[in-house]
């Protein structure tokens, strides 16, 4: 299979290229850094220099492709929420995503029985279904009705229209990526490493996390499995509220985990930002399981203990 990325550099991007040519996948990058992804990635990964939200000849490079899995956007604490931010947030997902299938739509590839054997596996995240309390969510949950949301359905529906092109289309809604070097889980480090952690804004609110490893292996099983299209939640099948998910990481660390957090303290210092930390999702992957995906790390413990203790 010859996989074109965006957003190849970043936490997830990264992990998948590796899977993909571990297997034997050729893999096509884009990306505005060229100079730092090809030492990053060496000789095995064609890189094309380009913007994904500016249509270009990187187009091109699309139509020779089997798969496309898009991952571009910028990162949701990358700075306060302003009107400017939150207009960059939104446009960065959605004009990639408009570009990619426009770029799709320039040529098909089909087997020998006359279908399309294409698939793009598109971003998008939990935030969909809005915040909730502790019912559960899956795929034929409704969507919310705050920004995050909003984006998501823009999100989703600029990669609709691929289908027109006879694209099999998933839009992979995933939650809290653990990796210890970098994501959520390394800002949550921090104030346990000072014995200062603990649970936010009371510990309610679900955190519907999943494992990097099984992150990227739900986007394999997407790529290779004809049977999954539209919505597919990455979670882990054991979301936590925020007190046990605090609870675990001290316990991992060997660190207390007694030190709340007030919610009002986090939107002082973070903005409007912080009402993700403080609102919460128990998102349950049920297509996944229902597919017959097996998790790696179902269990928040586990998962913890493979990716901190070294």
């Amino acid at each position: 299979m010859r996989v074109f990325i965006t957003g190849g550099t970043g936490l997830v991007g990264s992990h998948l290229i590796k899977k993909l040519r571990d297997r034997g996948d050729q893999v096509v990058v884009l990306t505005r850094r060229p100079d730092v992804a090809k030492p990053t990635f060496g000789d095995g990964v064609t890189i094309v220099d380009g913007d994904p939200m500016v249509a270009g000849a990187w187009q091109d490079a699309v139509a020779d492709c089997d798969a496309v899995v898009n991952l571009a956007g910028e990162g949701l604490f990358n700075q306060r929420w302003s009107d400017d931010f939150k207009a960059l947030f939104r446009s960065s997902r959605v004009r990639s995503t408009e570009n990619i299938v426009a770029a799709l739509g320039k040529k098909t590839a089909l087997d020998a029985s006359g279908s399309s054997r294409r698939v793009l596996v598109n971003g998008s995240a939990i935030g969909y279904y809005g915040p909730h309390g502790d019912e559960e969510l899956t795929e034929a949950s409704l969507a919310g009705n705050d920004f995050l949301a909003s984006v998501c359905m823009d999100w989703e529906r600029a990669a609709e229209p691929a289908m027109k092109h006879g694209v099999r289309v998933v839009y992979l809604r995933t939650g809290i990526v653990l990796e210890a070097n970098g994501g959520a889980l390394a800002k949550m480090l921090t104030p346990f490493k000072f014995f200062v952690g603990g649970p936010i804004a009371g510990g309610a609110q679900y955190m519907s996390w999943i494992h990097i490893e099984d992150e990227v292996g739900l986007l394999l099983f997407a790529l290779d499995h004809a049977e999954i299209t539209g919505p597919l939640n990455a979670t882990a099948p054991n979301p936590m509220t925020n007190y046990d998910f605090s609870k675990a990481l001290g316990s991992v660390l060997g660190r207390p985990s007694f030190m709340p957090t007030p919610g009002f303290m986090l939107r002082l210092a973070m903005g409007e930002v912080a009402d993700i930390l403080t609102t919460g999702q128990r998102v349950l992957p049920k297509k996944a399981t229902a597919a017959g995906y097996e998790f790696q790390f179902p269990e928040l413990g586990a998962a913890l203990v493979h990716l901190l203790i070294k």
